[in-house]
């Protein structure tokens, strides 16, 4: 009996980084037994540049990487935006509470202490993907309004070249108002469109 991962249509994505070979493979091999498209890395490096091209919804990460500490990596990727909203899983054997307290202050999403029981980390896994959707590639044209320029599908906006540091809420109501630019546009028609964001 498998844990099979939450789409039947869209197999949920998992990046595996460790660097321990054996551990690696016995993760990477059980995962697409699931059925999850599975990557995988050895270091920290190999690993950001798969999370940016591969937006995965699960990732399962070491601490002891050979290049960059895995805290470190947990900090870069929700600082990016392509991939903010990964489910990040710790995968380590460091077991002191201070640790732990580390690793959720920089974002980690779960911990799970070696050695592991496979199957509870399977199941992990699996809580984790249905909380995350996959990422949908965005191929629509830039919006130009003016000196705004929107690139759709890296999510960026620029105001006469700059780049705006926008949340994800920002960014989703930013189109929103370019793509009615000449319309009047009412609270009400936000709140329709994002009913769940906070509007002032």
């Amino acid at each position: 009996m498998t844990t099979s991962p939450p789409s039947a249509t869209r197999p949920m994505s998992v990046l595996v980084v460790e660097d321990e070979p054996d551990i690696r493979a016995l993760l990477v091999m059980n995962l697409r037994r699931e059925g999850y498209q599975v990557a995988e890395a050895a270091d920290a490096t190999s690993a950001l540049n798969l999370a940016r091209s591969e937006r995965p919804s699960v990732v399962l990460l070491d601490l002891m990487l050979p290049d960059m500490p895995g805290t470190e990596v947990c900090n870069r990727l929700r600082a990016d935006r392509r991939t903010e909203d990964a489910y990040i899983i710790m995968v380590t054997a460091r077991d002191e509470d201070a640790d732990r307290v580390a690793g959720f202050e920089v974002g980690a999403d779960d911990y799970v202490t070696k050695p592991f029981n496979l199957r509870e980390l399977l199941l992990r896994v699996r809580a984790g993907a249905r909380r995350v959707t996959p990422p949908v590639v965005d191929e629509s044209p830039p919006l130009e309004i003016g000196l705004v320029r929107i690139e759709q599908g890296s999510h960026r906006a620029f105001v006469s070249g700059d780049e705006l540091q926008l949340t994800a809420t920002e960014y989703r109501l930013l189109v929103f108002l370019a793509q009615q630019a000449g319309k009047l546009c009412s609270r009400g028609d936000l709140l329709e469109k994002y009913g769940t964001c906070r509007l002032r």
